[in-house]
């Protein structure tokens, strides 16, 4: 093999695709994929296992399939060496990129081995620090990450909401409509204050100016996801 070796396909052009969804090789449980029509799917290795265990053929597999054992057939194919500085799922989000996506919906990217959970929940930084917007799925919770901007979640959401800041310093933080508010704070990656406020049912808004949030809720599955706002 090449260093990096595609089969079925160049990868030459540019996705027509906004949203990308990504599937790993961590828990799934009850996560509900919802609809995945005009997305770009790709798999992260053995995240294939998933998709073919619902039945869900992907637009592309990439990784170096020490997983899933070998490359499966009839599917686009972007193979990596074993020997790598990247995660299959880093490799995967960087191919989102590379092809035009905006928006991230990753799914198995959270339980199994405790380095790969935390590799992954970096990758929303990745995404946002490229103005793109991801979000990790497990099960019966979310994560995103906003870089100086608002993320606005409509009215009536539920449950826990919990932001910490992604690198040394979050600064201009503003929570809205939420049972805890904070104006123009600033938070670092070793204080723990941003745990476990509380939507009120209003709309709410997490907001900061300089730096990059990571931002976890609970349930609320049947809600439209939060976006970002100016």
């Amino acid at each position: 093999m090449r260093e990096t070796e595609s089969i079925i396909g160049k990868n030459e052009g540019l996705t027509k695709h906004k949203t990308c969804c990504i599937f790993c090789a961590g828990d799934y449980g009850g996560i509900d994929f919802g609809d995945l029509t005009d997305c770009l799917i790709i798999a992260a290795d053995a995240g294939y296992s998933e998709l073919k265990k619902r039945g869900i053929r992907p637009d592309l597999v990439v990784g170096d399939f020490d997983s899933l054992g070998s490359p499966p057939e009839g599917v686009e194919i972007l193979r990596h060496p074993v020997m790598k500085d990247e995660t299959d799922s880093h490799l995967a989000v960087d191919e989102g990129l590379r092809r035009g996506c905006s928006r991230f919906k990753i799914y198995g990217a959270l339980g199994g081995r405790l380095d790969h959970t935390l590799a992954n929940i970096q990758l929303l930084t990745r995404l946002a620090r490229r103005g793109a917007l991801g979000y990790i799925f497990g099960d019966g919770v979310a994560l995103t990450a906003i870089k100086e901007c608002s993320l606005r979640f409509e009215a009536g959401y539920e449950g826990i909401l919990s932001i910490f800041s992604a690198g040394e310093r979050a600064e201009g933080v503003t929570l809205k409509g939420l049972r805890y508010p904070l104006n123009e704070a600033v938070l670092t990656n070793d204080i723990t204050l941003g745990v476990s406020n509380e939507f009120t049912g209003e709309e709410a808004l997490v907001s900061v100016k300089k730096g990059v949030l990571l931002i976890s809720w609970l349930g609320n599955s049947g809600k439209a996801l939060p976006e970002v706002c100016p």
